[in-house]
């Protein structure tokens, strides 16, 4: 059994208004912390385990860093998923890539997981959104976090030993269609 560190990162934040009141402060600020945020992780980590000559690098994407949110799942006050949150989850998905490829010969692993819809206990989805999200779902339904949590165990286990530069989507099959 190896003992190997483990940077999950999760880095993540979205801004809700439209696109055509979105500021330039909002969108800098979505794009500074998801995607520099992402970086300077990535970067700080390996500064810290270079020497070690073994890491794992575990970021946290999106289904829609692949797919566009359907507008349909949305009602009246819903927080409607930006432009600007897909842009950046595809850029950590194409950063594990370029990294996994980067650090490899210092034995770090790089992959990322891209949850879909995740059902939020403590301050839940509107109904309609819970429901329009399900019906759009070959699985019915919106993730738990512990389906999520058993994605990032299997990255951060020695059972992915030969996994790097993948993006494991967890989303119940959203993203087929």
């Amino acid at each position: 059994n190896k003992n190997i560190d483990v940077l999950l990162n999760n880095a993540g934040v979205s801004t809700f208004e439209n696109f055509e009141d979105r500021s330039e402060e909002s969108f800098t600020w979505v794009s500074n912390v998801n995607l520099k945020g992402t970086f300077f992780c990535i970067q700080n980590y390996f500064n810290y385990q270079k020497n070690n000559n073994a890491g794992n690098i575990i970021n946290i994407a999106s289904i829609y860093g692949l797919i566009s949110p359907d507008p349909r799942i949305y009602g009246k006050g819903d927080r409607k998923n930006s432009e600007v949150y897909g842009a950046t989850k595809a850029g950590i998905i194409q950063m594990t890539k370029y990294f996994a490829i980067h650090l490899a010969e210092k034995n770090i692993r790089v992959n990322s997981i891209s949850p879909g819809g995740i059902l939020n206990t403590k301050t839940p989805q509107s109904k309609n959104f819970i429901n329009e999200y399900s019906k759009r779902n070959p699985m019915g339904r919106m993730a738990n976090v512990d389906e999520i949590l058993g994605a990032v165990i299997y990255l951060a286990s020695e059972s992915s030993s030969y996994v790097t530069g993948h993006n494991l989507v967890v989303d119940g099959g959203m993203s087929c269609w």
